[in-house]
């Protein structure tokens, strides 16, 4: 990062936009104490900061929710509240009934009635994300910085936030929001301030930018489209769902059908069974019966044995269980292709260095070589990299759970090209995600989840935001097709 200027007035929202790797994030770990500047001025209310710390943050009011929540996963939620709220003085004795009413209170505020003795590591990604919310509120930011704090939440809680964010403002709070939402930063935002490779670009008024151009500022050229959908033609069923049933999971009475060449979209609220489908068909909570590929009855019970039939998952945490963040990039890419680049059960790493070198070109991965640790490069690129492991099995079905969460406008349009291309090369796709926009933009019919099963169907043609809101909230709606089947 370099010649950064960036600014934030009392009850203000000023957004902070750019590509993965522009510098958003370090910004933020300046202004927090995490890193210290090699150049420029910090100024915080008036005074000139020197030596930063994060406690000497804590004291002048300064909050971040960062994009990954950073929770004691073997600590309740509200031992993790207690932890950014209890200051050194707090005494020897813990009031448990204060410390469980307080992150209680907390966490109604923030919409949602979830258990505070709950461990934080059985909460969803979404869950994690309130709590970390209901943490800033109870500290009581003057300034409040949000990295990505919608990616995992529905429409409704999107709602509910920025309702907390406008009640920070008008208490005299300023937010700095980053997101790569351009949708919602025009509907919650004053200014927009454009990052582009450590550098500032421009700041614009919120209300006179438009979205094409706040991208071409990002990105430094003109994308064509953010969902580059195509037609594709489509062949038999894939993979085919009969009634599937998984107790473990709750799921009941699940049936769909997705084609080769087909995207498949899978929307509904956190929680409705989408992720658990994903885990169920990919044999991470196996069941006997019930899954059909190519007409066929399979038991996958296991993921050892689902890619063995050629099927794919990228699920939604890509830090936790789609990369191995300390490995290199080219051991990354061929972990489920091993028997790609090994012989006689070694592996022979100017194979495995050749893959990875080959798809690092093909998508565009930015990195030094396929040595670098994983963990190195931006969101953007760690999601090509989870996605290249699965293209190198070469799948039949590939399941993708929220594939651009957290990734910049320019990767996100990329990733959704790779999507593209492989329904062009005949891959069943099941797309999974929490963006609305995503789900109509790039899928060819769209599965609705309520309650642990589909509640209904919609072709691209009648899908619409409020059709499939109204089937994830319980409504009627008049559908072609009211259950899964093509």
């Amino acid at each position: 990062m370099k010649n950064v200027s960036f600014e934030l007035a009392e009850g203000e929202v000023h957004a902070l936009v750019g590509e993965n790797g522009a510098g958003k994030s370090t910004l933020t770990r300046i202004v927090t104490g995490a890193l210290e500047p090699d150049a420029g001025e910090l100024v915080i209310c008036g005074n000139r900061i020197t030596n930063h710390t994060p406690r000497q943050a804590r004291e002048l009011g300064v909050a971040a929710i960062h994009q990954q929540p950073l929770l004691f996963p073997h600590l309740s939620v509200a031992e993790n509240i207690a932890l950014a709220l209890e200051n050194d003085t707090a005494g020897w004795r813990v009031d448990w009934k204060k410390r469980y009413s307080q992150a209680k209170e907390l966490l109604h505020q923030v919409g949602t009635e979830l258990d505070p003795r709950r461990l934080a590591g059985s909460l969803s990604m979404a869950e994690q994300q309130i709590v970390e919310i209901a943490k800033a509120i109870g500290a009581r930011a003057r300034i409040l910085l949000m990295d990505e704090p919608t990616a995992l939440l529905t429409d409704r809680e999107v709602d509910h936030l920025f309702q907390l964010i406008r009640q920070f403002r008008q208490g005299g709070a300023g937010v700095v929001y980053i997101s790569h939402r351009l949708e919602e930063i025009q509907s919650i935002a004053d200014r927009i301030t454009v990052l582009r490779d450590g550098s500032t670009i421009a700041c614009k008024d919120a209300a006179g930018v438009e979205r094409g151009e706040l991208i071409e500022l990002m990105v430094g050229r003109s994308l064509a489209s953010i969902f580059p959908k195509r037609t594709v033609q489509k062949g038999q069923n894939a993979l085919e769902v009969r009634k599937l049933a998984n107790r473990s999971l709750e799921l009941h009475d699940v049936s769909f059908a997705v084609r080769r060449g087909e995207i498949l979209g899978m929307a509904g609220l956190v929680g409705s069974g989408r992720t658990e489908l994903a885990r169920t068909l990919f044999g991470l909570s196996p069941i006997a019966s019930d899954i059909y590929l190519n007409g066929e009855p399979v038991q996958i019970d296991s993921p050892a044995k689902a890619i063995r039939l050629g099927i794919g998952y990228l699920p939604e945490d890509r830090r936790q269980h789609g990369l191995v963040l300390d490995m290199g990039l080219a051991e990354n890419i061929s972990m489920a292709s091993l028997d790609q680049v090994s012989r006689w059960g070694l592996i022979e790493r100017r194979k495995e260095i050749g893959q990875g070198v080959s798809y690092v070109r093909d998508l565009r991965i930015k990195a030094a070589d396929v040595s670098v640790a994983a963990r190195t490069l931006s969101g953007g690129n760690q999601q090509k990299v989870a996605l290249a492991r699965w293209l190198a099995i070469k799948p039949g079905i590939m399941i993708l759970d929220e594939p651009t969460q957290g990734v910049d406008v320019g990767s996100k349009s990329e990733i959704h090209e790779l999507i593209v291309q492989m329904a062009e090369r005949g891959v069943a796709i099941i797309l999974i995600s929490s963006e609305l926009p995503e789900i109509l933009g790039m899928c060819d019919r769209v599965a609705v989840f309520r309650e642990k099963t589909i509640v209904g169907t919609l072709s691209r043609e009648e899908a619409t935001q409020a059709k499939i809101m109204a089937l994830a909230f319980g409504h009627e709606v008049s559908l072609s097709h009211q259950r899964g089947e093509a």
